[in-house]
């Protein structure tokens, strides 16, 4: 005789299966889900300035992850290491990478494309004196020490713009790092020294040191894209709807990053700097339109710059130009 049990052991049992086949199919999903997720590898240098920071903070907000994208971050020291890293292939994109450099190793056959804007123009940069100089613009610091941080660089092309657009004879000095230069400057070896924000807003803000010079005086600089987002070339094939997705993330990130005051927040708290020391940083040395990732302009002068700095014995022709910048969003002017 059957126990009038057991209908209802049938019933657990079944109900354990399907419970069984649920949790499996949930487990399926989130697999799944997980491979959705694209990894891609980012090289990014000089961390603490806020032009570099999209990819970091879009990836802290969950812009990329809708974007269906996982950012495996590199910090490096510069440009330099940024474009070793892209060359050899041990990341996908590199930011805030200079556009001669880029432009000097694509000419030598590098594995390097520009896919987008990282910075226009050189509002970030600037140059300073101690508080209590008589030094109070450049047109009055004919033979005066004033600092760039390495040969080649950007700091060094906007020093040699700054003695030209001003008519006088400086006497240009690597110094290196901000942190290095500040130090030199304050100490009297250097008169004129140079950072970016927010390296040095502070000793601005308590009246250490005054700003006599922007990297934006030099006006063939103003409209210029001066650092480019790079990738390597065979990650741009294989993983082209990654890079693109990307690219739509990062020019969204832009769009929060001075919508809200979150983004300032977050900011201020990974380079540890007051709030009010971000939001200077950002609203006077940053313009939004600057790091515009479609924004493409003064590509000839750039080339100019270039081979007059020895990055490009000669300028590249359209076909180069076309083959090298392979934005991933519409250029605009």
């Amino acid at each position: 005789m059957t126990s009038s049990a057991s209908p209802a052991r049938d019933v657990a049992a079944t109900l354990c299966r399907y419970g069984l086949l649920i949790a499996a199919a949930l487990a399926l999903n989130a697999t799944v889900a997980a491979q959705a997720q694209d990894v891609l590898k980012l090289a990014v240098g000089a961390a603490h300035n806020w032009e570099n920071q999209p990819a970091a903070l879009g990836q802290k907000a969950g812009i990329f992850k809708k974007h269906g994208l996982v950012l495996d971050l590199l910090f490096t020291q510069g440009s330099g290491e940024t474009m070793q890293a892209i060359i050899a292939g041990s990341v996908d994109i590199g930011t805030g990478v200079g556009t001669y450099g880029a432009m000097s190793a694509f000419s030598k056959g590098a594995p390097v494309r520009a896919i987008g804007n990282a910075t226009t123009g050189a509002n970030d940069l600037y140059w300073y004196v101690r508080a209590d100089s008589p030094i109070q613009s450049i047109r009055d610091a004919a033979g005066k020490t004033i600092a760039f941080s390495t040969v080649g660089s950007s700091t060094n092309v906007i020093v040699l713009g700054l003695m030209k657009e001003a008519g006088v004879p400086l006497r240009p000095t690597a110094t290196g790092s901000p942190g290095n230069t500040l130090t030199a400057v304050m100490s009297g070896q250097i008169d004129i020294g140079w950072s970016s924000p927010p390296l040095g807003v502070e000793a601005l803000e308590q009246g250490k040191i005054r700003l006599v010079a922007r990297g934006s005086d030099v006006a063939s600089l103003r409209d210029q894209t001066v650092r480019v987002i790079v990738a390597n070339p065979n990650a741009l094939a294989q993983k082209k709807d990654a890079i693109k997705r990307f690219m739509e993330a990062y020019d969204e990130t832009v769009d929060w990053m001075y919508a809200e005051d979150k983004a300032l927040q977050i900011y201020a708290d990974e380079v540890k700097v007051s709030f009010a020391i971000a939001k200077r940083s950002r609203d006077e040395f940053y313009p939004k339109d600057n790091l515009r990732p479609n924004r493409l302009s003064g590509v000839n002068q750039a080339m100019a710059d270039a081979i007059a700095l020895k990055f490009l014995a000669a300028p590249l022709s359209k076909e180069q130009l076309d083959d090298f910048f392979q934005y991933q969003l519409p250029p605009t002017p």
